[in-house]
């Protein structure tokens, strides 16, 4: 059950390693990154809508959730910091601002799928191949920036390799988090995820999206949130 557990960390974020990848033998105009990633930016706020907010709701006061919501905001912005002071605020700072978001989404996700599997729950394949297919927008938009800044497929190797293997790692972790805490649910794990997708969205994934995908990246943007919303079951 732990490697389970692991597994469907990994395989659940293994788009970011494959996209970020594929930048270093496929050429994406700089307009179809744009749209991506506004594509990307409407998947994810529907994931935040429709999945984090619900699943963090189910135990917790509406207040608890919005102090764990703050506390993902603070994380994103703090990682974020680094990054910039690291690498600056334009170019590959920029971009990194994004895998920033990226990590502060997956890893709580992924604890989330460690729980479920703890606690004996159904994880849903449909959620499994949301959270995969909105990977790849997220991925492909940085890793396409941080190629033309001068990193070689090695580097991106490495980079999204990390962030893959920290998600398996959390996955492992919030099983183990059900053997000490027989009523464990990812309430928090979810609010943590939805602030950090919230603050990453406004700070660095749509700028990006507008900046380089112009108009079409807000029409993008409501494709890729109503898509998760075509495919529900009426109520």
């Amino acid at each position: 059950m732990l490697l389970e557990a692991f597994g469907f960390g990994l395989i659940a974020q293994s788009s970011l390693f494959l996209a970020g990848l594929a930048v270093c033998w496929i050429t994406v105009p700089t307009r179809v990154i744009g749209i991506l990633a506004g594509f990307g930016a409407g998947a994810l706020i529907a994931a935040i809508a429709f999945e984090l907010v619900p699943e963090g709701q189910t135990n917790i006061s509406g207040a608890e959730f919005a102090l764990w919501t703050l506390i993902g905001v603070t994380i994103f912005l703090v990682g974020d910091a680094i990054v910039e002071k690291r690498f600056g605020s334009e170019g590959a700072g920029a971009s990194m601002g994004i895998v920033v978001g990226s990590v502060v989404d997956g890893v709580p996700e992924s604890i989330i799928f460690g729980i479920q599997i703890g606690a004996g729950l159904t994880v849903s394949p449909s959620f499994i191949a949301a959270v995969f297919v909105s990977n790849i927008p997220q991925a492909i938009a940085p890793s396409a920036d941080l190629w033309a800044a001068g990193w070689n497929a090695a580097k991106l190797a490495q980079l999204w390799g990390v962030v893959v293997l920290a998600c398996g790692l959390a996955a492992a972790f919030g099983f183990l988090i059900t053997q000490v805490a027989v009523d464990a649910m990812g309430d928090r794990a979810a609010a943590i995820a939805a602030g950090g997708l919230l603050a990453m969205l406004t700070n660095s994934l749509m700028p990006f999206a507008y900046q380089r995908g112009g108009a079409l990246a807000g029409a993008a943007t409501a494709v890729g949130f109503l898509l998760p919303v075509l495919n529900s079951p009426p109520a």
